[in-house]
């Protein structure tokens, strides 16, 4: 897909129409997959300038995502350890009353 006549490129100084140099420029991109404001499949080309906000709006989701789930493997890891911990609090609980038991 060519951009618009309008559009004119900004590594140019705004002196040349982006259409007539999409096919060669190394800064015009697709972009596969879906929208992080809509959910939506896209499957476009454009400027790689102009998927800068769409990339750091994705960028974001995914930290976030990615501290969730950190979060919760912490969680977990706490909850295991608290319960390993507890049981190995009886277990030195029974050794203790066994020892205590054989030397009566």
């Amino acid at each position: 897909m060519l951009p618009p006549d309008h559009i004119k490129c900004r590594y140019t100084g705004f002196k040349k129409k982006c259409k007539d140099l999409c096919l060669s420029c190394p800064a015009w991109v697709q972009l596969q997959g879906y929208n992080p404001n809509t959910g939506q499949p896209m499957d476009e080309w454009k400027c790689s300038d102009t998927w800068v906000p769409l990339l750091l709006i994705e960028n974001s989701q995914q930290q976030r995502q990615t501290g969730a789930a950190v979060e919760s493997f912490r969680n977990e890891m706490v909850k295991g350890n608290t319960q390993f911990l507890t049981a190995m609090k009886q277990q030195e609980n029974l050794l203790e009353k066994d020892t205590d038991n054989a030397s009566n």
